[in-house]
């Protein structure tokens, strides 16, 4: 009747081509952004530049090595760090 015995044309092979085009990048996206989102690792959590990484003492010792503090402000929150607790 209609069908023309499923003979089809070059408008309905683009049509299903760009359909399966779409299909499978958006399968492959999906499975791309899970794995980046689920994973559990330390490296997904830091940042990339490395300043969340290391103890608040580490941290300290940094800040005065580069400068950012003096020995006084130093040795003050040092001080601080270790009477509560750390």
């Amino acid at each position: 009747m209609g069908y023309d015995n499923m003979n089809w044309g070059a408008t309905e092979w683009l049509a299903m081509s760009v359909m399966m085009l779409l299909f499978w990048g958006l399968l492959i996206g999906l499975v791309v952004w899970a794995v980046r989102n689920l994973r559990t690792d330390d490296q997904s959590v830091k940042p990339p530049d490395g300043s969340g990484s290391g103890s608040a003492e580490e941290i300290l010792a940094e800040r005065y090595a580069r400068g950012e503090i003096d020995e006084a402000e130093f040795d003050r929150r040092r001080g601080l760090l270790h009477a509560a607790g750390k």
